[in-house]
């Protein structure tokens, strides 16, 4: 049984203090408070009381903290199914705790609120199923401990975590090796295939199949984990778009073309834009009817034609950024589709491109990382004019 620390006028590392849970924050965790101070909680429900113990308390800075003893359990919560779920457990998995409709709740608050507090954009979406909760991921990368059991790293620690008998739960079956008889700290990426679990090697090319089309990727290059992600995203953004033969368009941030191609497939005349070479030689090969060019994105944008009529922006965690917005409003697209793996990040943009005359028709958001608190989105945007607009949305 856990028992509240009393014996400091303000808790240190170790202590265990009694807090009211509120809202879920981006990030996959809970917004509590003691003392007047926040604390950052994992393994918590909005609505619950209970004990949390305090894992970082800087003096000036943020606290975190992890519930250890729920006093009071909001009528989301479930046990974890698996073992190595929760405190001092692997920090892949942020809601196993928490039912599924819980889950796509807690991320649909985040991008909500997200959305409002950064674009000034109100969200009533919700955030769509795909798929089962647990067996999705194909690209797992696992760490041996010294004794060459597999394992996972605990949550903002280089510890290893050794796997269950069940292996990791949210793995694909197929991305489930042996697990002990591995060289000792070594590190090991596993894809899942046909034939079972493929420990991937540097330089290897592997197959994918998505959107009618077979794709090249590096084995350490960038694809989609969950295996409906590739064909979930592509409808949406050729939903959004509605592309007609004959219209130009570009795919920033292309990768090896997959959004290139649908458009492509489209009768589109498609220029891609991506700064890792090898992926643009294989989106070359993937599409060979479209242009690729191997640059940042963020440097090369202004050398693109000036005129299109879409565009498909799919850039990493840290998003577009202004200057890429600006660089595209120049341009007066029809219609812009933005995929996006961070909700702060989309909302960033999202302002940025209220500012360039562009109207968001829609936000979709689908669970593609269940047990996470990732949350992958699709907006389409309109454009409407080149002059700034002062009045609130």
């Amino acid at each position: 049984m856990n028992e509240p620390n009393t014996s400091h006028a303000s808790p240190v590392h170790g202590d265990i203090v009694e807090v009211e849970i509120g809202p879920v924050a981006h990030g996959g965790h809970c917004v509590a408070r003691f003392e007047g101070r926040v604390i950052f909680v994992r393994h918590a429900v909005p609505g619950e009381r209970g004990l949390v113990r305090i894992t970082e308390a800087r003096r000036k800075g943020l606290w975190r903290g992890d519930l250890v003893e729920v006093l009071d359990p909001s009528p989301h919560r479930v046990a974890p199914p698996c073992a190595i779920s929760g405190p001092g457990g692997c920090g892949g998995c942020d809601f196993q705790h928490v039912d599924a409709d819980g889950q796509r709740e807690l991320k649909r608050f985040v991008v909500a609120e997200q959305l409002q507090r950064l674009a000034g954009i109100e969200w009533a979406g919700r955030v769509e199923s795909v798929g089962e909760l647990t067996g999705w991921r194909t690209r797992m990368g696992y760490r041996a401990d010294e004794h060459g059991r597999l394992g996972l790293r605990a949550h903002r620690s280089h510890e290893v975590i050794e796997l269950p008998e069940s292996g990791c739960l949210i793995a694909h079956p197929q991305a489930r090796p042996e697990r002990a008889g591995w060289p000792g700290g070594s590190g090991l990426d596993v894809v899942a295939t046909k034939a079972g679990p493929h420990v991937v090697r540097r330089g290897e090319v592997l197959t994918e199949s998505a959107a009618g089309r077979q794709w090249h990727v590096a084995s350490d290059g960038f694809w989609q984990i969950h295996p409906e992600a590739a064909e979930t995203l592509v409808g949406a953004v050729l939903a959004g778009l509605d592309p007609a033969a004959g219209e130009r368009a570009f795919d920033l941030y292309c990768g090896v073309g997959l959004f290139a191609g649908a458009l492509s497939d489209a009768g589109a005349d498609v220029w891609g834009v991506e700064e890792n070479r090898v992926a643009i030689g294989h989106a070359k090969q993937n599409v060979p009817n479209a242009r690729f060019t191997a640059a940042r994105v963020e440097t090369f944008v202004a050398q693109l034609p000036k005129q299109t009529d879409l565009v498909v922006l799919d850039p990493p965690r840290s998003g577009a950024g202004k200057t890429v917005m600006e660089q595209i409003a120049r341009r007066r697209p029809r219609k812009i589709a933005y995929v996006a793996c961070d909700p702060a990040a989309l909302a960033r943009d999202l302002g940025f491109a209220h500012e360039l005359g562009f109207t968001v028709q829609s936000v979709r958001a689908f669970d593609l990382f269940p047990m996470t608190q990732h949350v992958e989105c699709v907006a389409i945007l309109t454009f409407e004019t080149l002059e700034p607009r002062t009045s609130s949305r």
